[in-house]
């Protein structure tokens, strides 16, 4: 595993109002936003995803003691995917959703950290991730 986070994740309850709030604090959303609005901020991506659909996605509920605010690791490969999550169960996590097929093709699974930290391990082709370790959103 390369030490990097890919995406930070914030699950909110309004996409259009939020959305709106960081493109007026001069943030540009990127054009893919089929139910997401994506941002790119240097090597890191900054996704905004309705609640109820990261809910469903993540397998967990962002209430009392789960943060709303989850990261996520891509990798450069499908196998990368399962190989993160069994290290992160051997290494004392949880696996909260087990790699499988992504609605947006690729290949995806959860893991909480031993605090209840959630975190995506996600394979997306479309996402390039550099020698340096920084994803970008396609051109």
């Amino acid at each position: 595993m390369e030490p990097r986070v890919s995406i930070v994740t914030i699950a909110v309850d309004d996409l259009d109002r939020e959305a709106s709030f960081y493109q007026a604090m001069g943030l540009t959303r990127h054009r893919i936003d089929d139910g997401v609005a994506f941002f790119q901020m240097g090597g890191v991506i900054l996704a905004l995803f309705p609640r109820e659909s990261a809910e469903e996605d993540a397998g967990v509920s962002f209430g009392a003691g789960v943060s709303r605010v989850y990261l996520a690791y891509n990798t450069r490969s499908h196998t990368e995917v399962n190989e993160v999550l069994e290290l992160a169960a051997q290494s004392g996590g949880r696996i909260v959703k087990p790699a499988g097929r992504a609605f947006w093709g690729g290949w995806y699974g959860y893991f909480a950290d031993p605090e209840g930290n959630i975190w995506e391990v996600a394979h997306n082709p479309d996402f390039p991730i550099d020698a340096e370790g920084r994803i970008s959103l396609p051109a």
